[in-house]
């Protein structure tokens, strides 16, 4: 790969990242080639050597928002080998982008994307269906080892868990940041895993 091009897509990065920062932070009416330019450090005419205009970038970050929240299911995935721990890890992992202000909980939630790029609802649509399908291996993974309650249906416990995500990332961003997100992470983990995990103490009494 030459100089040049490992550049552009370096700046194109960049740039996505830039729209990322500013969909998560005030949705698509925030995105402007403009606001973006700021971000990055560039002037508006230097975004259009790399995207047409709003509707490409706001693809492009939509894009980089389905790599990170993927690279946290592959990440888990190395840290631990237990179901349960790589859920709890993908949580305070969700957490962080939520303080970081990636989560985009506005963009989700919008109905101002029905007027922007041609299928930008499908891709976020896409997003979270991955990030679901990547949720429930790792739930039928620990029922297959014994340690996930076998009668739960994955897909379900799947958007069971999300849930334990997305409403704290809307109440942080509509109480900027006074929502304590770590806080309610940690509780409701707890409350997750309990009614999930195979109740090991059970299964011993009865066995005897």
């Amino acid at each position: 790969m030459s100089l040049e091009k490992l550049g552009t897509e370096v700046r194109r990065r960049q740039i996505a990242a830039a729209a990322l920062e500013a969909l998560a932070a005030g949705g698509p009416k925030a995105l402007s080639v403009g606001a973006v330019a700021r971000r990055v450090g560039l002037v508006p005419s230097a975004i259009y050597r790399h995207f047409r205009g709003k509707d490409e970038m706001t693809v492009a970050a939509i894009g980089l928002f389905r790599e990170r929240i993927m690279e946290n299911i592959r990440a888990v995935r190395e840290e631990s080998p237990d179901a349960l721990e790589r859920l709890e890890s993908v949580l305070n992992r969700h957490v962080r982008m939520i303080r970081d202000n990636i989560a985009m909980p506005r963009v989700v939630f919008s109905d101002s994307l029905a007027g922007g790029p041609a299928g930008a609802k499908k891709l976020v649509l896409g997003n979270i269906r991955l990030y679901l399908d990547g949720l429930a291996d790792i739930i039928k993974e620990g029922q297959a080892a014994g340690t996930i309650r076998p009668e739960l249906a994955p897909e379900t416990t799947a958007v069971m868990f999300l849930g334990l995500i997305m409403p704290a990332a809307i109440l942080w961003h509509l109480t900027e940041g006074g929502f304590d997100v770590t806080r309610h992470a940690a509780r409701a983990w707890s409350t997750f895993r309990n009614a999930i995990a195979v109740n090991t103490s059970s299964q011993k009494r009865g066995g005897r």
